[in-house]
């Protein structure tokens, strides 16, 4: 079951749990690319940035799941954007916390949230990004 396939504003668990492993594999990536770029002195410092980037990941994930689940049971409005904004932007705020700088997380937070205001609307209105247009 994919994440689009559960209803918005039901099932907040399921929705966290899909988001968590998408951020996961996607820190996963990113630390590859980011080891292969940048190698690491020893193995003990490679299993640190693992462990960091993946993390960070997937508590982005779990928070932007649940935030956006919330909101949207919350406000009684499961099919807007703005629910997906909010998770977005709480997400952003914890990439700040998580460095200790309020600019990036309010740059993250509009960002991130811009990005998943964005992605609900092109969802909802059939937005397509590769192969031919629909007519």
């Amino acid at each position: 079951m994919g994440y689009w396939d559960v209803p918005e504003g039901t099932d907040c668990v399921q929705k966290t749990w899909i988001t968590t492993k998408s951020a996961t594999v996607l820190g996963l990536i990113g630390t590859a690319y980011h080891m292969v770029a940048f190698q690491p002195d020893s193995a003990l410092e490679a299993l640190q940035r693992v462990t960091n980037t993946t993390v960070t990941m997937a508590t982005m994930g779990a928070i932007f799941g649940m935030t956006t689940c919330l909101s949207a049971h919350a406000r009684g409005a499961p099919d807007e954007p703005l629910n997906y904004f909010i998770g977005g932007c709480a997400s952003g705020i914890f990439l700040g916390a998580r460095t200790h700088s309020a600019m990036t997380g309010t740059t993250a937070c509009m960002g991130l949230g811009t990005l998943a205001f964005l992605t609900k609307v092109g969802k909802t209105e059939g937005w397509r990004l590769f192969g031919p247009p629909k007519l």
